[in-house]
């Protein structure tokens, strides 16, 4: 039997407790204003056509790029106003990363939820910050950290008295340019009583594989999100793009979007089919 967790309420979509399975999609990165929007208005008639609660998100920095060279995004101030835009339009909640104190107020006048990346998952002071905004905190978990060591970041963000938290499951390190994903991770860090998700499309990338940046093996997407939604997560997480060989960011390790709408109704069914009442 799998258990419940506490429900996250993020804009109009409730994450955990008995929700349906949910979605954080978009590309990696803000590549346009036209690409984003673009890829938004897509991503959600998808999930509608699915019955899939939808959360879009794009990071408007990608502060941990490989290269000094690579894209980061459109910074800030343009990035911000855009995923505002974004929410106005589609009207679809939003998440976004943010990457240090100075971003924290900004971002939550702008987005639905903040997400601090891997990375950055033992930064007490950028956890506190985002969990003083009262905002939903989605935060990933570190490639470097067991699954039990994330009750310390949570024990950071609820010192605020925000109980609006999420945890993420991306993959762990596994020697070099290379994450495995431990489906035990999952049912671990549930039973801090906090809904799950599974970054897929991270799950499989291999960190700075192609040298100037990370590769990934894309054809392990569709398994391991049946494994991970059998496992018992509340949402999915996936990096998709009209385009890969021309993404900006993480191409390698997006899902199609022409391949985005099987998957998903695959993913629907099996959460049906795992939440249903042994008779």
């Amino acid at each position: 039997m799998i258990s419940k967790t506490r429900p996250v309420l993020i804009g109009g979509v409730t994450i955990g407790g008995e929700a349906p399975l949910a979605l954080i999609a978009g590309p990696c990165v803000i590549e346009s204003p036209e690409h984003v929007m673009k890829m938004a208005e897509a991503v959600a008639q998808i999930a509608g056509r699915v019955k899939m609660p939808f959360i879009f998100k794009a990071s408007f920095d990608k502060a941990n790029r490989s290269s000094i060279q690579s894209y980061r995004g459109p910074g800030m101030d343009a990035g911000l106003e855009l995923l505002a835009a974004v929410r106005g339009r589609v009207g679809c909640p939003v998440l976004t990363d943010i990457h240090a104190v100075d971003q924290v107020s900004r971002a939550a006048d702008a987005v639905d939820a903040m997400q601090i990346p891997a990375f950055l998952c033992r930064q007490t002071d950028l956890l506190i910050s985002a969990g003083e905004t009262g905002l939903p905190v989605n935060v990933k978990k570190g490639q470097f950290l067991a699954p039990w060591d994330m009750k310390q970041a949570l024990a950071k963000i609820e010192s605020t008295g925000n109980r609006n938290i999420l945890l993420t499951e991306r993959g762990a390190s596994f020697g070099y340019n290379n994450l495995v994903s431990d489906m035990r991770s999952l049912v671990i860090m549930r039973e801090t009583g906090y809904p799950v998700i599974y970054d897929a499309t991270h799950s499989v990338q291999l960190p700075g594989g192609q040298g100037t940046s990370s590769g990934g093996q894309r054809e392990f997407i569709a398994p391991l999100s049946r494994a991970a939604v059998a496992a018992g997560i509340d949402a999915i997480f996936i990096e998709t793009h009209d385009d890969p060989s021309k993404a900006l960011s993480d191409g390698p390790n997006s899902v199609p979007l022409e391949e985005l709408e099987e998957l998903l109704r695959t993913l629907v069914r099996l959460h049906i089919a795992v939440r249903a009442p042994v008779e």
